[in-house]
């Protein structure tokens, strides 16, 4: 698949050289010409240029920009995202007195805000459970399973462009409902990575029910 990137930090490069490895053409954009060049030549992407041009570009296109800016670029870009399915990987997160807490009104996802900025482009929350460097492995095997990753959205087009995405990957895609339920994505994020840092393994708390005795 064609898939444009917004962005030029550490997820953008990450997820972008996955897809590279995994076959896919992709083009980097970004506000700096020099950023989304040099991320380019970093994952090998196919090329570079500004925002609107991988737009433009991507059958899907990566909204890689930090969550509190990421509404408010798809609005932007609204015409160039029309039609598109959007991934939004982003997490809004903010440490307090109580821990790492979601930094979004109650039930309302950053996958919901940009899909009101751009009503036309099929939004998908995906790729926003895992740190960055996971997606730098050439094996996305753990544990002797492959990497599962959790998603959702819409439009079935769009369901159906980020399972293939995602197997293309050589991980396992768990459609997890329509992207009302991004909110429980991202709500994930907030405990998982929470738990991570207080040294914590959380996926110890989710034993399958087949291994009960």
């Amino acid at each position: 698949m064609n898939i444009g990137i917004l962005g030029t930090g550490s997820m953008a490069t990450t997820l972008g050289g996955a897809w590279v490895r995994a076959g896919h053409t992709v083009r980097i954009g970004g506000r700096s010409e020099a950023a989304a060049q040099a991320t380019a030549a970093r994952i090998g992407a196919a090329g570079h240029g500004s925002l609107a041009e991988a737009a433009r570009f991507g059958e899907l296109v990566l909204l890689a920009v930090p969550a509190a800016a990421a509404p408010e670029s798809a609005g932007r870009l609204a015409a160039e995202l029309a039609g598109r399915t959007v991934l939004d990987c982003t997490n809004a997160l903010a440490p307090g007195a109580d821990g790492l807490m979601l930094a979004t009104p109650a039930g309302r996802s950053v996958a919901q805000r940009i899909a009101d900025a751009a009503p036309e482009a099929h939004v998908v929350k995906a790729f926003n459970l895992c740190h960055e460097s996971i997606w730098t492995l050439d094996r996305l095997e753990f544990a002797g399973a492959p990497l599962t990753v959790p998603f959702c959205a819409d439009a079935e087009p769009a369901r159906q462009a980020v399972t293939t995405l995602i197997t293309s990957m050589g991980c396992t895609p768990l459609p997890c409902g329509p992207l009302s339920r991004a909110a429980y994505l991202e709500a994930t994020a907030a405990f998982a990575i929470g738990a991570w840092w207080s040294g914590a393994e959380p996926r110890h708390a989710f034993p399958t029910p087949g291994v009960a005795q």
